[in-house]
């Protein structure tokens, strides 16, 4: 089929986004062809335009948030059925690895392949003209149609809007998995949350959710820390320094148990003034991306060694995507999860360079493209 699609011909240029005509080929074994209701805009597709994730291939059709519904399956398909809701995982899930069977799917070798710039059997699905377009995360749905791979395919019920599903296939379970699973938040915790964009807002919620008595969010930009406290912060700060001074305040020069990192890009002069904010035996939790090739960071090492703090890397918020995106579907149902508020401003596909502007500007939590 023939359809629209946000290509990057010249990754790592910030040449922006070319919204062109695409085509997509039917579904194969182990595949569906699903139609979107609405794509996330995530930083990690901002990475690919900006060389911080450098790729050496192109073009590549971005886009790996989304949800809609299963409009046709490849032979042999009986997981899911035309007419399924489904949210599309970032990061596949094969249940049969090393990783899966442990219950690290966040970890599945499959997802060693997503910047492949190929399906997972080594061939395109799009086209464009006249040659392969590799997809990111295997998705690509910076485009209405997505042909998936049944192992990013997380079936919901269908009471669950599809424009909120779009944003628990990255973001939201990438912070709050952050806070739930990766910080191992206790009860009575004070917790600091590094930035508060889609990932942050939403580790702010995982912090409410395992009873932190304290949330201290971090953000420059007025209006995060704003809506920060809707989300769950019981205070804000505009940098480290006033951050710090909350904490010494909260609790009584301790620091804080556990620190969140979920800036847009991490830079290696991020890290020791999180440590110095962590109590002794605390968790920091590094969730943010940085650059490939960001190598130096200062770090007072012995410190953090004599102290007995914890440095946790956190990939897709330590979720099984499996169970979790029903979970947080289940949860945005009960009224228990924020999903309407993280949506500042939606778009069309077209409008796809003014929306990564808008997230640059600090103007969105999560902007959101809606198809028809």
């Amino acid at each position: 089929m023939k359809t629209r699609g946000a290509l990057l011909w010249e990754p790592g240029t910030r040449s922006g986004w070319s919204v062109e005509e695409i085509e997509l080929d039917p579904p194969k074994a182990h595949e569906a062809l699903i139609k979107l209701a609405a794509s996330g805009v995530c930083h990690s597709d901002d990475h690919l335009d900006t060389g911080d994730i450098p790729l050496p291939w192109s073009p590549v059709l971005g886009g790996h948030e989304g949800a809609g519904i299963v409009e046709e399956v490849g032979p042999g398909v009986t997981a899911v059925k035309p007419g399924d809701h489904v949210v599309l995982s970032f990061l596949p899930s094969c249940g049969r690895c090393r990783m899966c069977v442990k219950g690290k799917s966040n970890m599945c070798e499959l997802g060693a392949g997503v910047l492949a710039g190929v399906a997972p059997d080594g061939t395109h699905r799009v086209h464009a003209r006249g040659q392969g377009v590799g997809c990111m995360s295997y998705l690509g749905t910076f485009a209405p149609y997505v042909v998936a791979p049944l192992d990013a395919v997380v079936p919901i019920p269908e009471e669950m809007p599809l424009d909120k599903a779009a944003l628990i296939g990255c973001g939201v379970p990438t912070g709050w998995g952050s806070s739930v699973y990766a910080a191992e938040i206790e009860l009575g915790d004070t917790v600091v949350v590094v930035g508060t964009g889609g990932v942050g807002m939403n580790a702010l919620q995982g912090a409410r959710h395992k009873g932190a008595r304290h949330v201290v969010a971090v953000d420059p930009a007025p209006f995060k820390r704003e809506k920060a406290v809707e989300f769950g912060a019981t205070h804000v700060a505009k940098d480290y320094e006033e951050a710090g001074q909350i904490v010494e305040g909260l609790t009584n020069g301790q620091g804080a148990d556990r620190v969140i990192i979920t800036v847009g890009v991490v830079t290696g002069d991020l890290m020791n003034p999180a440590q110095e904010m962590t109590r002794r035996g605390g968790t920091m939790v590094l969730t943010g991306a940085a650059p490939v090739l960001q190598r130096d960071v200062p770090f007072d090492l012995f410190t953090f060694a004599m102290s007995g703090k914890r440095l946790q890397g956190s990939l897709y918020g330590t979720t099984t995507s499996r169970t979790d995106v029903p979970l947080l579907a289940d949860l945005y149902l009960r009224g228990e999860l924020k999903l309407d508020e993280l949506i500042t401003r939606t778009y069309t596909l077209d409008d796809i360079n003014q929306a990564f502007r808008d997230m640059h500007d600090g103007k969105n939590v999560r902007g959101v493209i809606i198809y028809d």
